[in-house]
């Protein structure tokens, strides 16, 4: 059976506002979860046995079920507690539930690459910003944080990746995004195996181009 491409140049447009919903998803999922991530992070690192325990259930919690589970447990279930408790019956929409999905189970990936990068500064760093009369919060913030970053920067963008790729689970809500738009637009002319192709091309072209900047930037980085 010949394949049949023809369609998806005027299938363009569509497909360009499916592509932008799928990068503002990610960029929101990616900002939300490295701070929610540092936060689980400082608070595995904690001296506060409690603070450090709570952060390290949610990790392990989080790294342990399947995205496309929480995707649906936020769509489906959240709202309804919601609902339930505030007695506000407006639905969520899937963009939103699909966002929060994403930057709390991300935030348990990002908090390890985090928790490692701080732990790869030696502790002499920390001791010479207290002897400047630092506080732990100066000294974190000032000193051991933008290290630590630099650091992990290579780590952080690779897991972006993968969220990147990740975000096609989102089909499962009915939300459009890139592969979802596509093979919504497939179905449409008759031509659902070409437009996935055509799909999966560019998704292997993004993931591939960003994986070799990130090589790039971990040679530019190393020390």
């Amino acid at each position: 059976m010949a394949l049949d491409f023809s369609q998806i140049i005027p299938a363009l447009p569509g497909l360009a506002d499916g592509m932008a919903l799928t990068l503002k998803l990610l960029l929101l999922a990616v900002g939300g979860g490295v701070v929610l991530g540092t936060l689980l992070a400082l608070a595995r690192l904690s001296d506060n046995l409690l603070l450090s325990r709570l952060a390290k259930w949610y990790v392990n919690y989080f790294r342990s079920i399947p995205l496309l589970l929480v995707i649906s447990w936020f769509y489906l279930v959240v709202p309804m507690v919601l609902s339930w408790i505030t007695g506000d019956l407006t639905p969520v929409g899937a963009f939103t539930s699909c966002l929060v999905a994403f930057v709390m189970f991300e935030a348990a990936y990002f908090s390890e690459i985090v928790r490692a990068g701080i732990q790869s500064i030696s502790r002499g760093q920390i001791n010479a910003a207290y002897a400047l009369g630092m506080t732990y919060s100066q000294a974190m913030r000032l000193v051991i944080l933008p290290q630590a970053f630099r650091k992990m920067m290579p780590l952080l963008l690779q897991q972006s990746i993968i969220l990147f790729q990740d975000t096609s689970l989102v089909y499962a809500v009915g939300l459009m995004d890139f592969l979802n738009t596509a093979r919504s637009k497939g179905d449409i002319v008759g031509l659902p195996h070409e437009f996935l192709l055509f799909a999966g091309a560019v998704y292997f072209v993004i993931s591939f181009g960003a994986s070799q900047c990130v090589k790039r930037l971990q040679k530019r980085l190393a020390v």
